[in-house]
């Protein structure tokens, strides 16, 4: 009977100490707060929220009006609105001058030193050859230098106007006129035929080198500088050209 209570004894022993570690443990939040949160505290939290946001933005406003309204108070100015636009530029076209025909380099740089108004821009001296229609020559052609000279005394004993060409591609040759009309030249080489002298017929070459000033500038200085050219150089030009440059402008600026 002893041994059947000591074996109930064991037996309820081993039931309770089983029981008490199969037993899951308890969650931390329920043991600190003891009870769920209510819907209602759940909405008042999301309405304070919504409502906070607003506040920082309203906030900020009016940090950023505060901050305008220091700044007017150090400068003494109060903003009018956006800032005026930048000058406009605008674009005046260049005027190209061209003054000539002068005769030699030398006599283009007499122009320039007696301007100095011509200092104000740059001047550039321009080379061309103009040419011209040739002349009719009647003449009788090279030869040696002393039959040239030899036959030219005599020419002029008759009292036939000639002169001794003495350079050039015509050296040694005797001369009996130049003429713009070719009817008159041919007149004249018949009638020396007759008189029993050797003439020909040539083109006599009268292209020639000459020389203009060249120069930009703004269209009422471009006047002046023409004027004072004409004026105090004194110099009848063939040719005063002023007319607006292609593609070259300078900028103006204006309010």
């Amino acid at each position: 009977m002893r041994w059947l209570a000591l074996l109930l004894l064991c037996a309820n022993m081993f039931v309770w100490y089983f029981a008490g570690a199969m037993q899951p443990p308890v969650s931390s939040t329920a043991a600190v707060s003891g009870t769920l949160p209510r819907v209602a505290s759940l909405k008042a939290s999301a309405d304070q929220g919504a409502v906070s946001e607003p506040e920082e933005v309203e906030e900020t406003v009016v940090a950023e009006v505060a901050e305008e309204s220091s700044e007017v108070a150090s400068t003494g100015q109060v903003s009018s609105g956006p800032a005026p636009p930048a000058s406009v530029q605008e674009e005046r076209p260049l005027h190209c001058v061209r003054l000539g025909w002068l005769d030699s380099r030398e006599a283009a740089q007499a122009v320039m030193e007696a301007v100095p108004a011509l200092d104000d821009v740059s001047v550039t001296i321009e080379e061309m050859e103009q040419v011209r229609p040739p002349l009719n020559w009647v003449l009788i052609p090279p030869q040696p230098a002393d039959a040239a000279r030899k036959q030219f005394r005599e020419i002029q004993r008759q009292g036939i106007d000639s002169y001794l060409v003495t350079q050039g591609e015509y050296r040694n040759a005797i001369s009996l006129g130049l003429f713009e009309s070719r009817e008159a030249a041919i007149s004249v080489l018949e009638e020396k035929k007759r008189q029993n002298l050797n003439a020909v017929l040539a083109n006599y070459d009268r292209n020639q080198i000459s020389y203009a000033l060249d120069f930009e500038a703004e269209p009422d200085l471009a006047e002046d500088l023409v004027q004072a050219v004409t004026s105090e150089y004194g110099k009848n030009f063939d040719f005063i050209e002023i007319n607006p440059c292609e593609g070259v402008a300078t900028s103006e600026k204006t309010p």
